[in-house]
């Protein structure tokens, strides 16, 4: 059956993936962008996951577009890199705004569709650097690890319903955003990771089609790390 997918910051690296895994299958999907909309392949909606009303307009766009919103992958994220002793509040505060606050404004409003039908699927993009940590990276790893807590939560509150939320947790995938680090420093990363290897996006997009699908009806509140070893055992 063709479902209405909505793949927040969809228009990108492993978001883009996601969607293109999810049309391949046959599903209706939406993506929201920022600031550059996707390939035209999709329909594509601006949406800025910091602002509420902009969230709420996105998300009845693409039910007018496509119908009730059944499976949400919250994949919407940014980073502000650098040491906590001398990051600003503001920039502290704007990764946990996005990738935190982000996701749950999205969730909160794509549930009304979910709950009203008795199923839906809810994957949060998480990373192992929320388990792990990262130095630099204080606020991105936090706002990470707090997706863990909410998949959690709403794993008990949304079961009774049949609405799975599930969190994946890629490590270090080749994305064009991953691409520009070489030399010295993407040697001192592949060697922390134990398979040795960077990952693939479709390693990610195949987990995130798996969870949205009917093989994954019992899986709920699940962390599962997609990191060539990174993370294991969480």
């Amino acid at each position: 059956m063709s479902r209405s997918v909505l793949v927040t910051g969809g228009n990108r690296g492993i978001g883009l993936g996601i969607a293109e895994a999810f049309a391949a299958a046959g599903d209706k999907v939406a993506v929201t962008y920022r600031s550059e909309p996707g390939p035209g392949e999709f329909f594509s909606v601006r949406c800025d996951v910091r602002d509420a009303a902009s969230v709420r307009d996105a998300f009845e766009q693409v039910r007018a577009q496509q119908g009730p919103i059944e499976v949400l992958v919250a994949n919407a994220g940014m980073t502000k890199d650098g040491l906590l002793l001398t990051m600003s509040d503001a920039d502290f505060s704007e990764v946990m705004d996005t990738n935190l606050m982000g996701a749950v404004r999205c969730v909160r409003e794509a549930l009304g569709d979910m709950v009203r039908a008795r199923w839906g699927r809810v994957i949060l993009l998480s990373s192992t650097s929320g388990l792990q940590g990262s130095p630099g990276q204080a606020n991105y790893a936090a706002s990470k690890a707090a997706l863990l807590g909410l998949a959690r939560s709403l794993a008990w509150e949304l079961g009774p319903r049949k609405v799975t939320v599930n969190a994946v947790a890629p490590g270090y995938i080749d994305t064009d955003m991953t691409r520009p680090v070489s030399g010295k420093r993407k040697e001192e990363l592949v060697r922390q990771i134990p398979m040795r290897r960077i990952g693939r996006v479709e390693e990610v997009t195949g987990l995130v089609r798996f969870l949205a699908g009917p093989e994954a009806d019992y899986i709920t509140g699940a962390f599962i790390p997609v990191g060539g070893g990174l993370a294991m055992g969480t």
